[in-house]
């Protein structure tokens, strides 16, 4: 069986991440995991050192983090793969996407300036799956299930309540994909869920081809 964990930030990118990019590769490899997925904030003007003056400079930036956690994949061989965490400006409410990589981003300036039903569209032309985020928090509110793929059933992070059992119903009862994850921003947090695979995790394309099929084991939270 292979580890993957599908929520992960980084110190380079995320202000709020305070583990860098190699060190938490480190020790995710360490607690035995064969991949995950990079998923920073990808949010209006909240990004680390704000050292940006347009879209193309802002991806170049929300890049880093992936960058530097893929180099010391390479070394470890582990998986690195490229996802996101989105607020729209709409909302508070922040959605993972799986399946994008660097070309969809330099193509699409103002990410979070779209509407949800905007995304949507984007999300089916390019083949990118939207899974809201600890959609139970307190501060979000449940997005229009038509618009979403699935929904974060379990999220990891200790230092939040994210009604994970409220996510789950609602991921039952209107049909929804599932995904688990730690979302890593603190050392503790490593490892604390994600998904079990009986195939290895490789790339985009089989991450969301399990994601799709369902074909994995929630990793519980220790």
């Amino acid at each position: 069986m292979f580890l993957f964990d599908t929520h992960v930030h980084t110190k380079e990118v995320s202000p709020c991440g305070n583990v860098s990019a190699a060190k938490t590769v480190r020790l995710y490899h360490e607690a035995g995991y064969s991949g995950l997925c990079i998923t920073d904030h990808l949010k209006r003007g909240y990004i680390r050192d704000h050292c940006f003056e347009n879209w193309k400079e802002y991806i170049s930036c929300f890049l880093r983090g992936w960058h530097a956690a893929k180099a010391e994949g390479e070394q470890l061989g582990m998986d690195v793969l490229l996802g996101a965490e989105l607020c729209l400006d709409e909302s508070v409410n922040e959605y993972l996407l799986f399946g994008i990589n660097e070309k969809f981003l330099y193509d699409h300036p103002d990410l979070y300036a779209k509407s949800l039903p905007e995304l949507r569209k984007i999300a089916d032309q390019n083949d990118i799956l939207i899974f809201q985020a600890h959609p139970f928090r307190p501060e979000m509110e449940r997005a229009d299930a038509r618009l979403l793929d699935g929904v974060e059933a379990v999220n990891g992070n200790p230092r939040h309540n994210s009604h994970n059992e409220l996510a789950a119903q609602f991921a039952e009862k209107n049909k929804l994909l599932v995904c688990a994850g730690s979302d890593c921003h603190e050392i503790e947090d490593v490892g604390r869920s994600g998904i079990r695979t009986q195939n290895r995790i490789c790339n985009l394309f089989d991450l969301k081809n399990i994601l799709k099929n369902g074909a994995f084991e929630y990793i519980s939270i220790r």
